[in-house]
């Protein structure tokens, strides 16, 4: 399933839609689309072989846990099609990237524009922080860092059926902040289980800045030492990302590390850096500013937020 739009039209469309959804609700994950517009375009548009969506545009309400007795019970991974042997499959391992991730979903045809108006409502299965039941999701990441031991259980699995089809995750740098990220790089490196990820570097986290919390070091030396093919590029440069996504990483886990921009296209965030993991307006002059602002960068007018 291919979209007519460009991979780049698509970005934008991911951060137009996250900022007028930003507007409207008084704040939002305004930063994670700056930064992972492209990734997330790329990944849809261009990487992914995805089968059409199994689950309705419009999402259906949380139908509950599942058990014996909940036969209406599903994930959210319908929306990125059948999981057949030979499609791909994707795992977004932070998930408060989920607004960013809806509005992918909404870009690309595989969601409706009202799904978006679900979000973090009572009773939605489109949530604030993606769980398994929301759109996209297959399972609850929202214990950061199990992304990657996640998506290389699933490839070790499909690697023995024989699958033929690819196991990516989409992950955030503050993720090697946590030993099971790089328990998981041993794990596929000794198992030669092929995995791709492509991690959002934007240097920033919950906390603040990654290096004001932990610092890192050089992680592509420390990916290729764990066992993982990594590559390094510039997150905003889709020519990059499609050749480093080419690379041979046979009998290794391939690791992209994307460094991004935290307030790309949208350069008045930078007066918030580096907190900017959820960007809730102090006030309305900030938000009447930001909006103008944004505004222009995105080419689109003002949002009316007071309807």
């Amino acid at each position: 399933m291919r979209n007519e739009k460009t991979t780049e039209d698509i970005a934008l469309g991911i951060r137009r839609r996250v900022f007028e959804h930003s507007m409207r609700n008084n704040g939002g994950y305004l930063s994670q689309a700056c930064s992972a517009g492209e990734q997330l375009a790329w990944l849809y548009n261009e990487a992914l072989n995805l089968g059409q969506p199994t689950l309705p545009m419009i999402p259906k309400p949380f139908e509950g846990v599942p058990s014996p007795n909940n036969p209406d019970y599903h994930t959210g991974a319908g929306y990125n099609g059948p999981a057949g042997p030979e499609y791909d499959r994707l795992f977004i391992a932070p998930a408060h990237y989920a607004l960013v991730a809806y509005a992918t979903l909404i870009e690309v045809g595989r969601m409706a524009p009202e799904g978006l108006e679900m979000f973090n409502q009572d009773g939605s299965s489109v949530e604030m922080i993606g769980a398994e039941h929301s759109p996209g999701m297959e399972v609850h990441n929202g214990t950061l860092g199990i992304g990657l031991s996640t998506a290389a259980g699933l490839a070790f699995g499909r690697k023995r059926r024989g699958d033929t089809g690819n196991t990516w995750v989409f992950m955030s740098d503050g993720e090697v902040q946590e030993g099971q990220t790089w328990e998981a790089v041993q794990a596929c490196a000794f198992h030669n289980i092929e995995v791709k990820a492509i991690m959002d570097v934007n240097d920033q986290q919950c906390d603040g800045a990654m290096d004001s919390v932990m610092e890192v070091g050089d992680l592509r030396t420390k990916f290729t030492n764990f066992g993982a093919h990594c590559v390094e590029v510039d997150g905003h440069d889709l020519n990059a990302i499609r050749q480093a996504s080419q690379e041979n990483h046979e009998g290794k886990p391939l690791i992209i590390l994307a460094r991004t921009n935290p307030f790309h296209a949208m350069s008045i965030l930078e007066e918030r850096f580096p907190r900017l993991h959820y960007v809730r307006f102090k006030s309305e002059d900030e938000r009447a500013r930001m909006n103008q602002s944004i505004a222009k960068d995105l080419g689109v007018d003002p949002i009316d937020y007071a309807h």
